[in-house]
């Protein structure tokens, strides 16, 4: 496979429906994977204010 053929960066195809963030209620109408209904669905806001903080491993930079 050559470089060229890579498909490294593909997103994965959108999901259309109609759907409301769990946290601000804001319509949400594209999401990158089929909701299952167990857990909320949060807007890119929301998710940013919302997603655990990221672990260093110890890296200090």
């Amino acid at each position: 496979m050559s470089y060229q053929q890579r498909d490294y960066g593909q997103k994965p195809p959108m999901v259309q429906g109609n759907w409301e963030c769990s946290d601000c209620h804001i319509a949400i109408t594209e999401l990158p994977f089929e909701p299952d209904g167990s857990r909320p669905i949060y807007c890119k806001d929301c998710w940013r204010k919302n997603r655990p903080p990221k672990k260093n491993f110890g890296r200090r930079f």
